[in-house]
């Protein structure tokens, strides 16, 4: 760019009229000035004339994508192919009782299932309790299982109460009949019926969810349940024994139902648990 102040051996550089028509960087600014005016005129007079827009393609909208249900942990495992086929056909769940308490009965004896179980609406049951007992609090009117007989037996000395070794004895019988059950029989009869558990769960609140993913949650809840050995301190702030270790009171009910049948009843449920889940997924 040509500067109007500069100066060369005190003459304009605009004055050496020769030098400047005679110079080829000259001749090459003039080239580029007319390719430049050129281009304006084209682009300028293109411009001035009235196109017709290419019509806009109205592309469809894409589809809205479906929120991805949550991933299935534990799937119930399909039966493997020399099994004998259950071609029992499933009741629905409202009339499922029947079917339900004839399989239990069958697998623990009628006697005994009679003497422990609560026989109506038994899957919505089963699935309430399974699915409050790493809570605070399970629903005693919606339990599946009878209440164990007899008070809470404990000792006092002076202003200390502790949880009595005759306290264990009252589950006693439950423990044994836990211990009788044929866990394969128990997980093949849990399969058969997992159709109805499922639908009970998702009528409890959790469309989206799956029952047996919860039944292996509580299941690894209890088992880490601590093993306390020794005196348990209680303490009775209104009408109902409390633990009086805050640590143990703050732990959840099915933890500190575990806690109270005593250590070694704590120990053979904890053992049919840990059959139960590797039956349950052990074949997945």
């Amino acid at each position: 760019m040509f500067d109007s102040n500069n100066s060369s051996g005190g003459r304009s550089l605009f004055r050496d009229e020769e030098s400047l028509l005679t110079n080829p960087i000259t001749w090459a600014v003039v080239g580029i000035i007319l390719v430049g005016a050129g281009a304006a005129y084209y682009y300028t007079h293109k411009s001035s004339k009235k196109e017709v827009a290419p019509p806009v393609v109205q592309q469809p909208a894409p589809p809205p994508v479906a929120a991805a249900e949550p991933a299935i942990k534990n799937p119930i495992p399909a039966p493997p192919p020399e099994a004998e086929q259950d071609t029992e056909p499933l009741p629905t769940l409202n009339d499922s009782d029947p079917a339900v308490n004839a399989r239990v009965e069958s697998l623990l004896g009628k006697a005994q299932a009679a003497e422990f179980l609560v026989p109506e609406s038994l899957i919505r049951h089963v699935v309430v309790t399974v699915d409050n007992l790493p809570r605070k609090k399970v629903p005693v009117e919606r339990r599946p299982i009878k209440a164990t007989p007899g008070q809470a037996a404990v000792t006092s000395a002076g202003e200390s109460t502790t949880l009595s070794d005759g306290n264990y004895a009252r589950y006693a019988p439950f423990i044994k009949l836990v211990q009788n059950a044929d866990t394969t029989k128990l997980a093949e009869t849990y399969f058969h019926f997992y159709p109805l558990f499922q639908q009970a769960y998702e009528d409890l609140g959790y469309p989206n969810a799956y029952f047996n993913d919860r039944v292996i949650e509580v299941i690894d809840h209890l088992l880490a349940a601590p093993d306390v050995r020794g005196p348990i301190a209680l303490t009775q702030p209104k009408v109902f024994y409390e633990y009086a270790d805050p640590k143990l009171e703050s732990r959840s009910e099915g933890q500190k139902l575990l806690i109270r049948m005593g250590p070694q009843n704590e120990a053979a449920l904890k053992k049919k648990l840990r059959d139960l889940r590797e039956k349950i997924v052990g074949r997945a």
